[in-house]
């Protein structure tokens, strides 16, 4: 997203995309917390601590992801996938900009949809439609045209870390299958 993206956003009513409320807030918190990090949630209106681009994105401050009920999903994703592909050092002073390099940006935007696939009531193909809609902005003309063109430079990227398998799918000390699934 551009800086002027994210001015006009702010004086304008919000696209269409899915907020942190409608997913199931457990499946959501396990899978922050399958990468170490902590899901804090921010009360309705209240400022959210470490958000680059402010209100109502999410934020990032060490391991704490903030959220407010109206953070957009794809945003939540985003900051955990910046979480994900730094390394520890990076994460001990991180506070608001996550940083990396632009490879590493490549990467976090193909992690948050391999994170989006694992969410009961999102999926893959609507963070690529909510990306669109927020105003990420990709030489190829959409997100889901840049994930099957430049992506495969971010999977390779991921896969070289080990943050992703053979199949495209996010790796970790276990299983994302059933992260969205309502008991």
């Amino acid at each position: 997203m551009t800086a002027a993206t994210a001015a006009a956003r702010s004086s304008n009513r919000a696209p269409d995309v899915v907020p942190v409320r409608m997913l199931d807030a457990c499946a959501v918190e396990r899978l922050v917390a399958a990468y170490g990090a902590q899901l804090t949630r921010v009360a309705t209106g209240a400022p959210i601590p470490g958000s680059y681009w402010g209100e109502p994105e999410a934020g990032l401050v060490g391991r704490r992801v903030y959220v407010r009920d109206d953070t957009p999903v794809h945003s939540l994703l985003h900051e955990l996938a910046h979480f994900v592909c730094m390394d520890e050092a990076r994460r001990e002073r991180l506070d608001t900009d996550a940083g990396g390099d632009i490879d590493e940006e490549c990467g976090v935007c193909y992690l948050q949809l391999v994170l989006a696939s694992t969410l009961t009531g999102f999926g893959r193909e609507r963070c690529l439609r909510d990306m669109d809609a927020w105003g990420y902005s990709f030489r190829e003309g959409s997100a889901a045209a840049w994930a099957a063109g430049d992506g495969a430079e971010a999977r390779a990227w991921l896969a070289a870390r080990g943050l992703i398998d053979a199949a495209g799918r996010a790796v970790l000390g276990q299983s994302l299958v059933g992260f969205g699934a309502s008991p």
